[in-house]
């Protein structure tokens, strides 16, 4: 047993994982209101965490090194990663408590489905719904980390990233409402349909 947690702490994939978890810190130490290069090396740091969640499954498959402790690690740290970021923008005044407070509850609720389902032997695969979610979260706070106006490529207009990304994070809590109710007609569904007595 130790040995297998040895070996499974070691391995590339959960590394990189566990790499993603190093750089929160960072990412919270080089946030600022007031100096844009600051928290430009933010949004970059941010960028590089989200990049390793694709970098650390693909590896997992690749080399055949998916793990028990990979599976625990990974959404361990894209939760750590965003609610960090968003809870410490909280305290900048760059987003809404209630908005991250919808967030994380519905993310506790979500995983407090999935600790039910796995008890009962239920499958319930991830929903188109929580993939869109993720991805618009993802951009919506690359956007508010720049948080500064930049003018905008070709057209020279100035394009206010702390607004963008603020509005784009209300959408994404639309999102995950719609695929937090997703999962759980799902659940229910699958509950309803174990429950029914097979014909003999």
């Amino acid at each position: 047993m130790a040995s297998n947690l040895r070996r499974e702490l070691t391995n590339l994939p959960n590394l990189v994982t566990m790499g993603r978890v190093v750089l929160i810190p960072f990412v919270l130490i080089f946030i600022d209101n007031f100096n844009p290069l600051r928290t430009f090396f933010a949004s970059l740091l941010y960028l590089l965490a989200a990049a390793g969640d694709f970098l650390d499954g693909y590896l997992a498959r690749s080399r055949g090194q998916v793990s028990t402790l990979g599976k625990f690690l990974d959404p361990l740290a894209d939760k750590l990663i965003v609610n960090a970021v968003l809870v410490f923008m909280v305290a900048l005044g760059r987003v809404e408590p209630w908005v991250v407070v919808v967030l994380i509850a519905r993310d506790l609720a979500v995983n407090g489905l999935r600790s039910i389902a796995s008890a009962q032997g239920l499958v319930i695969s991830a929903s188109e719904g929580g993939k869109i979610k993720t991805a618009l979260q993802l951009v919506a706070i690359m956007m508010l980390l720049i948080h500064f106006s930049y003018p905008l490529l070709v057209v020279g207009i100035d394009f206010d990233y702390h607004i963008a990304g603020k509005w784009l994070l209300y959408v994404s809590m639309v999102m995950s409402l719609y695929s937090g109710g997703e999962y759980l007609w799902h659940f229910l569904a699958a509950a309803l349909k174990q429950s029914r007595p097979t014909p003999t």
